[in-house]
């Protein structure tokens, strides 16, 4: 059996509920905690530099709650230089280094390592320095994997929206595309890269990905949070931590 599977529960889209009516529920701090109860491994947000759902206030809280629990605050982030302080400030166990667009509505593809190395390594450096465990979200691409593995970062987190999609509509290149995440898993692994993945993952879906034996964490969110709205936090959480380990299960 391969080694247990870490789940961390992005809890953006409890902010973007919040945010729709601008007061202070439903709490994503209090949804951190319903999740971890649940059987989540740790929490990610990602601070965007719009701040169209989390919030300063809310990572402030956020690292303060985790710390107390000892679990992991899992960052994601742009590659800037307010991101990278606001980062040095709190300095949470792991960044994930995300690309972003203001006109996107959600991480859309991952980060251009091999061709922003002289901009991302200097990043993953001095969040090293301060005690973080860098990952970088990239797609399954061998360029962008053996890139990803010269920047110091260490750990890559493989982008499965494509394949989720591609799933979920019956597509018939989706035996293709998780083709390349497992060859991308194997490349990163044999480089000495942990390997992560998330984006788009739900029940469905989770079970492929889960049985890479080279992926030692999912993260989720959104699905999760809408999931929640049928069955409450807790026992969507529960399901998707059962899904994965018997997945896990059979590998």
């Amino acid at each position: 059996m391969s080694a247990r599977l870490r789940l961390g529960v992005n809890i953006d889209h409890v902010a973007t509920i919040r945010n729709a009516r601008g007061v202070a529920y439903p709490d994503p701090v209090r949804a951190a905690i319903v999740a971890l109860e649940a059987g989540a491994d740790g929490v990610t947000a990602h601070l965007r530099e719009d701040r169209r759902h989390i919030s300063d206030a809310d990572i402030e809280r956020l690292a303060a709650m985790l710390r107390e629990r000892g679990r992991p605050l899992n960052l994601e982030m742009a590659v800037t230089s307010e991101m990278l302080n606001i980062a040095l400030k709190h300095r949470p166990p792991a960044v994930c280094l995300v690309p972003e667009r203001r006109e996107e509505r959600t991480t859309e593809g991952g980060l251009d390592v091999a061709g922003g190395h002289n901009w991302i390594a200097p990043f993953v450096e001095k969040l090293r320095q301060t005690g973080s465990r860098v990952s970088l979200f990239i797609g399954a691409d061998p360029l962008q994997i053996e890139a990803a593995s010269r920047t110091g970062a260490e750990v890559i987190e493989l982008h499965t929206g494509s394949y989720c999609d591609a799933a979920r509509e019956g597509a018939a290149n989706a035996d293709e595309i998780l083709a390349a995440l497992r060859a991308g898993a194997q490349q990163a692994a044999s480089l000495g890269l942990e390997v992560h993945a998330g984006h788009g993952i739900d029940y469905e879906t989770v079970a492929p990905i889960a049985a890479m034996p080279e992926v030692r964490e999912l993260n989720i969110g959104h699905f999760l949070v809408g999931e929640a709205i049928f069955v409450g936090l807790a026992p969507a959480v529960a399901e998707m931590r059962r899904r994965m380990d018997a997945a896990r299960a059979l590998t």
